[in-house]
């Protein structure tokens, strides 16, 4: 595909990615991504070189710093938000936990929270268990179960002058659906609460803006867009400002580093902005700040994307020995599907003799599988596109999977 017309090269991309040579289809994209040269080098380089501890005065110091201040920008940059608000940690669960503590210290019993049956379970344990121990009440927003969306109009009926979060997902990483989570923003701030917003599994696939989608807090992890295993979560640092997260006395009391305990991964915040740079290089002729590159390489990914998963999406459908689970309207290049007679585990299992990457389970999906009533059987397979993948690549899924039957 050329570039010049705003699509991309895979071909070109696909050279990017040295693990790509294990001859596997690498159909496992939500769980985690392969890692181009660009991010591997960029870490590697950072464990050569001498690194200290942020805050001295001689050169292996500042460069510690100028690699947290660099992955704050690439991460800003990602989601559309201000650097002095972007918190870096071990992973997003993590760091909802620790928001999640924070903002509890500021609800009283008798406030609610408003959860959503379709988001990973990372966005919704932390938020109970913080409402268990503050005696706040928990409202449920609940998924189609037919079609797998979100609807954005029950919110009207969950939110009151009491409810002080929302937590909902940008993209489901088991059904791939994308919530109005604008709309639902625009309600939560009309009673004052709150929007946390999960785009773990949306930043790989659209491009992000926090204001557009009325987020306060927006979770990324850098593991699932080609960089290492490090979480961040995007806010307004204003927001942060009147947090007071759990920390070391001697730690540093400003924001955003009061939410970030111990030693830091420097090596991995090199990779953080690698991995960006990585998706804003992927539209080969994009101009511009790197801002305005990753605007024009997530478009040419959502085409490239699009298109593949479009025929993965029917051609699955079409096979009456398989169940897609849900129809959502608008989605990222993601499905989860089971077949009669066999058990997700046994399917996943086929397909790697296949040389096919698919997860079974339930993906940490728990109260959305728990609906939908599969986790008693396993769970589902599921299957997910990135910007790597190829028409050739999903013929082959295409065909294995027409050719499971139960043994």
């Amino acid at each position: 595909m050329s570039s010049a017309a705003g699509r991309l090269d895979v071909a070109r991309v696909r050279g990017l990615f040295p693990a790509l040579s294990d001859g596997y289809v690498h159909a496992d994209g939500p769980a985690g991504s392969l890692v181009p040269e660009n991010v591997a080098h960029a870490v590697g380089s950072v464990m050569r070189m001498p690194i200290a501890p942020r805050g001295g005065v001689f050169p292996a110091s500042g460069r510690a710093e100028a690699l947290v201040t660099g992955a704050r920008a690439a991460v800003a940059d990602l989601v559309g938000g201000r650097p002095g608000g972007v918190v870096l940690g071990p992973n997003m669960t993590s760091l909802t936990y620790a928001v999640a503590r924070a903002l509890a210290r500021t609800w009283r019993p008798g406030d609610e929270i408003v959860l959503s049956r379709l988001d990973h379970d990372a966005n919704v344990r932390p938020w109970v268990q913080a409402a268990a121990a503050t005696g706040v009440q928990v409202r449920w927003a609940e998924v189609d179960i037919e079609t797998g969306e979100l609807p954005a109009w029950q919110y009207a009926e969950l939110l009151t002058r009491r409810t002080r979060l929302v937590a909902v997902t940008a993209a489901s990483s088991a059904l791939g659906t994308r919530p109005d989570v604008a709309g639902i923003a625009a309600q939560a701030h009309a009673v004052g609460a709150l929007v946390y917003v999960d785009a773990v599994h949306a930043a790989p696939h659209v491009f992000l803006d926090q204001a557009s989608l009325g987020a306060d807090f927006v979770a990324v992890s850098a593991h699932k867009w080609c960089g290492p295993h490090v979480g961040a979560v995007v806010a307004d640092p204003d927001v942060l400002e009147y947090l007071r997260p759990d920390k070391l006395l001697p730690a540093p009391n400003r924001v955003p580093d009061r939410f970030e305990t111990g030693s830091p991964p420097y090596e991995l915040y090199a990779g953080v902005s690698a991995a960006v740079d990585h998706l804003a290089g992927l539209c080969a002729e994009a101009a511009g700040s790197r801002r305005d590159r990753l605007r024009a390489s997530m478009a040419a990914v959502a085409r490239h994307e699009g298109g593949l998963f479009d025929w993965l999406d029917q051609a699955l459908r079409a096979m009456r020995h398989v169940q897609v689970l849900g129809e959502p309207e608008r989605c990222t290049p993601t499905l989860s599907f089971t077949v009669a007679g066999m058990r997700p585990r046994q399917v996943a299992a086929e397909l790697a003799r296949d040389g096919i990457c698919a997860w079974d389970g339930d993906f940490y999906a728990r109260e959305l599988f728990d609906a939908l009533g599969v986790n008693d059987d396993g769970g589902a397979v599921r299957l997910g596109l990135m910007h790597y993948n190829t028409a050739d690549e999903v013929g082959r899924i295409v065909d294995a999977v027409a050719g499971l039957r139960p043994r």
